[in-house]
């Protein structure tokens, strides 16, 4: 549990940053991450558990990655991260997930993604700020991507790229579960 709190304390203080930085006060960064000021001011103290989308929408709103909110300082050159050693992100009730492994550094960083998702399961995601570009690569089983209502079926060994900035899902489908992986292109920073 004392990891949770340390990954807590660590988001708290990149919102705080962020936001800071941002000129932003609370209720306007809820406002336009349609997150409620109550729940901003739990995150910043520390407090609460904070979910994928809600994330998602505050690194959109504050031009960061969802990593940037959740990665304290880095010093060596080459970072690695291993599967075991990285929290899912998402759970769905079927044993799907979702893993941010790493983002690159930069001007314009890169996530990248683990997800697994199981027959039947699907996680919808609201559109991202605009210039979000995302590739997935099925590496074993049948996925469906959504994208604007059209379904787009993904065998292991293809690959996918779309505009992020509109609603879009990923579902398990098939028989087996779906392994991906996916990055996430962010826009450069101003």
């Amino acid at each position: 549990m004392a990891e949770t709190g340390a990954a807590l304390r660590t988001v708290a203080h990149n919102v705080r940053t962020a936001r800071v930085r941002a000129g932003l006060s609370l209720e306007e960064l809820g406002r336009r991450a349609q997150v409620s000021k109550g729940a901003l001011v739990a995150l910043e103290k520390a407090q609460g558990n904070p979910n994928l989308a809600t994330l998602v929408r505050l690194a959109d709103t504050l031009g960061i990655s969802v990593s940037a909110l959740m990665q304290g300082p880095h010093e060596d050159r080459v970072r690695i991260a291993a599967v075991d050693d990285v929290a899912p992100l998402w759970s769905g009730e079927l044993g799907s997930e979702a893993r941010l492994m790493l983002t690159t550094s930069g001007p314009a960083p890169v996530e990248v993604w683990r997800w697994r998702l199981e027959p039947g399961e699907e996680y919808p995601s609201h559109p991202h700020q605009a210039g979000v570009v995302e590739t997935i690569s099925v590496t074993a089983g049948v996925m469906t991507l959504v994208v604007d209502g059209t379904e787009h079926t993904l065998e292991a060994g293809r690959t996918a790229t779309f505009d992020g900035d509109t609603a879009h899902t990923y579902r398990g489908s098939g028989t087996g579960t779906c392994q991906l992986i996916m990055t996430v292109h962010l826009p450069p920073s101003p």
